[in-house]
């Protein structure tokens, strides 16, 4: 089926161990946006943002990047369309032995034919971008903050100037001044032309960094569309998670201790 859109996510659907997480879901993503999938825990996020980057195979349902199907495509036939993708991951994912500069440096000499001159520049350029100078380059994950851990990751996932990138809950675990400086890292990935998939339950980060919203609940998309017709909506349940409200309704505070 021809498409403009960039990523065509089309009726997917995925169980495990009986269990069905992905229940017909069904988006599009043209070039240059940003899409915030939010949703509880267990509503089917990360697997969603697995299938988008070839990790998971659907049991129904279709999954296509750059107008060309990945669902079915073996590993070897997935490398030229992961070469234009980046992913950071939840934990960032850095390899613990290896340091910052050779963490960054890592898909561009397994991805590329650059000279190490030329790699020792972006690794440089690309860390610049997210805010981290020189002095880090020989520093292991160990030595680094979270957040700084979290940037780390956005420059290895951009340097290889992928056309689109996923985002598996950038700021979970980060102090709120942390959490806004990611917020404005993926603004600057956006700026610079690059189509995003942000899953997260941070609501600042959905309403800050993006073109639409979906909201998952029960492994279906209950709710899609623009910020403003996010916060506007009168669905009970996006209501209540964009609300922060509990399930149910605390029982009432004793006055008395029995």
């Amino acid at each position: 089926m021809a498409t403009d859109a960039l990523v065509d996510v089309d009726d997917l659907h995925k169980s495990f161990d009986g269990k069905e997480v992905l229940k017909g879901i069904s988006f599009q993503l043209f070039k240059g946006e940003t899409l915030v999938v939010m949703g509880g825990s267990g509503s089917g996020k990360t697997v969603l943002l697995r299938h988008v980057a070839g990790l998971v195979r659907p049991d129904r349902g279709h999954v296509m990047v750059f107008g060309q199907r990945i669902d079915n495509l073996s590993e070897e036939h997935l490398l030229p369309i992961r070469r234009r993708m980046g992913y950071v991951f939840q934990g960032a994912a850095l390899f613990d032995s290896l340091s910052v500069y050779e963490n960054v440096a890592y898909p561009l000499r397994e991805h590329t034919s650059l000279r190490e001159r030329a790699i020792r520049e972006r690794v440089v350029h690309f860390l610049s971008l997210v805010g981290l100078g020189d002095e880090v380059l020989p520093l292991l994950p160990s030595e680094l903050s979270g957040g700084m851990r979290k940037r780390v990751g956005i420059a290895r996932a951009v340097a290889l100037r992928p056309r689109y990138i996923l985002y598996d809950e950038p700021t979970t675990g980060l102090d709120p001044i942390t959490s806004a400086v990611m917020d404005r890292l993926m603004q600057r990935t956006r700026d610079l032309g690059v189509t995003g998939v942000v899953v997260t339950h941070d609501m600042r980060t959905a309403f800050t960094v993006v073109d639409r919203i979906a909201m998952l609940y029960d492994g279906a998309i209950r709710q899609a569309g623009t910020v403003a017709e996010i916060q506007a909506t009168t669905d009970p349940v996006v209501r209540q998670f964009i609300e922060g409200r509990p399930d149910e309704v605390e029982p009432p505070l004793r006055r008395s201790v029995p």
